[in-house]
């Protein structure tokens, strides 16, 4: 029998649990159907895209290996997904489809209506996990809920991993391939220009890139995560989030690095590892919240009553948010960053979306639709879900009194101004105490704007916004 794998944001052929179906089931031939006007409709970045696409010639490569051809088709959006999945069937005579499961909400609707159209003509549709560590809406409550709160959540993730370990998945063996030939991929999708060289240099792409990349954070760096991945100048992270948000390395791959690095503790053991465990388990509960609840999807808040959060409409604000021109420098260090490499580090995230959602007071989606529309790593889930944390309008989020101060942040976790004096050249000539907050005389000497806000008069009006809100 011919099967179709189909690919989507799983884009690797270890730990694959539908491409391992696939094959069990017959001849496989891989398919990645590409929709250019769906991606701008969800804000897809560019950086993101080019990023699918480099992988999808290194998978391609590896497919070949494997004796599996990978197919390109090319559709508006998600509407033309039955027909085309469909067409394709009929024409390579294909049994059975394959594919990981996606939870947004247009995904959701999407598969539903293609293993309606297939189902109708004799194929066999199946839908697999591979994009979570436990499936979503299997972690529940004694009240067979859906978790809202992460530390209880997280226990009963710990818990399941414990006593019943991920099995790896090895890639399949070789087949004697179809008749017919992997496709050609284009240079670039349209509308979607790949960005510079040097930020794709950044990211390389494929399993043997994201390996290693795993293997050298596992290997030194992940002892001293805890202690230094919240300070941006220092290489502290793993940086593996662009290849766990396209699926070329697993979150099963991830978490058992860190077990190997941790002598199997999901909990205990050394600080590091089981920290860095953590923020998987968080990546985690964002996509169990996402499946659980479609609204995330719709720009809703998870919050109701946050809904009715007077934003302010500050145009210019914004704009200067958007560019690095706050005046605050930390803030416009994170958002240079952001703009030249389509990516940011975890901490400055939270600390430049508490400052646009309440120094601001500027509706939190927008920013959520920046980031989206800049991030090499963009994912719902996770984009969603810190934004709504910071914000105070989302499952477990921190509460709306309690604001970072942005200058605070910024000399406890840059204390030297290392990670200003990259992105802020204009102000490196100052020392460590006044680049934090140059005085007027000092940024009007370097051409430095002065702040957009006050930070404490902002402060007293973000708890004023939102200590009026009607009760949940």
């Amino acid at each position: 029998m011919n099967t179709l794998l189909w690919l989507r944001t799983d884009l690797r052929a270890h730990d694959n649990p539908a491409l391992a179906a696939a094959a069990e089931g017959g001849t496989v031939t891989a398919l990645f159907l590409a929709a250019p006007g769906q991606w701008r409709l969800h804000g897809d970045a560019p950086a993101k895209v080019d990023f699918w696409l480099r992988n999808l010639r290194e998978l391609s490569r590896e497919l070949g290996r494997l004796g599996i051809p990978l197919r390109l088709l090319t559709v508006h959006d998600w509407s033309e997904a039955p027909n085309a999945l469909a067409t394709f069937c009929r024409d390579h005579a294909i049994g059975q489809v394959h594919a990981n499961a996606e939870w947004a909400v247009n995904e959701r609707r999407r598969d539903a209506a293609v293993a309606a159209r297939l189902r109708a003509m004799g194929v066999d549709w199946t839908q697999h996990h591979g994009a979570t560590l436990l499936r979503p809406g299997t972690v529940l409550t004694g009240k067979s809920e859906c978790y809202r709160v992460y530390t209880p959540y997280a226990r009963a993730c710990r818990e399941r991993l414990r006593t019943a370990p991920l099995r790896a998945l090895p890639a399949p063996r070789a087949q004697t391939p179809p008749s017919w030939p992997a496709d050609p991929l284009p240079a670039a999708f349209e509308g979607f220009d790949a960005p510079a060289e040097p930020v794709r240099a950044l990211w390389p792409a494929g399993e043997n890139a994201a390996s290693e990349r795993l293997d050298a954070f596992a290997d030194g760096i992940i002892d001293a995560y805890q202690e230094e991945r919240d300070f941006p100048s220092l290489p502290a992270t793993s940086c593996l989030s662009p290849y766990l948000a396209a699926g070329v390395l697993s979150p099963g791959q991830a978490l058992r690095a860190a077990l190997a690095a941790n002598q199997g503790e999901v909990d205990g053991g050394k600080r590091g590892a089981a920290t860095w465990i953590n923020e998987l388990l968080w990546r985690e509960f964002y996509q169990h919240l996402l499946a659980a609840y479609p609204r995330l999807s719709m720009h809703q808040p998870m919050k109701p009553e946050t809904a009715a959060v007077p934003w302010r409409d500050a145009p210019d604000d914004l704009h200067a948010w958007q560019q690095g021109q706050t005046g605050i420098p930390i803030v416009d260090a994170a958002m240079r960053q952001l703009l030249a490499l389509g990516w940011m580090h975890n901490r400055l995230r939270m600390v430049t979306a508490m400052f646009l959602s309440k120094n601001l007071l500027i509706d939190w989606r927008l920013g959520e639709a920046w980031f989206m529309a800049r991030l090499v790593d963009g994912d719902l889930a996770a984009n969603n879900g810190g934004w709504q944390w910071s914000a105070s309008t989302g499952a477990d989020a921190v509460p709306y009194f309690r604001i970072f101060n942005p200058l605070s942040q910024s000399r406890k976790f840059d204390p030297d101004g290392v990670f200003l004096r990259e992105w802020l050249p204009e102000l490196a000539h100052l020392d460590r105490r006044a680049i934090h907050d140059p005085s007027p005389m000092e940024r009007a000497g370097a051409g430095y704007p002065l702040p957009i806000v006050d930070l404490a008069q902002s402060r007293l009006r973000a708890l004023e916004a939102f200590s009026g809100l009607p009760p949940a």
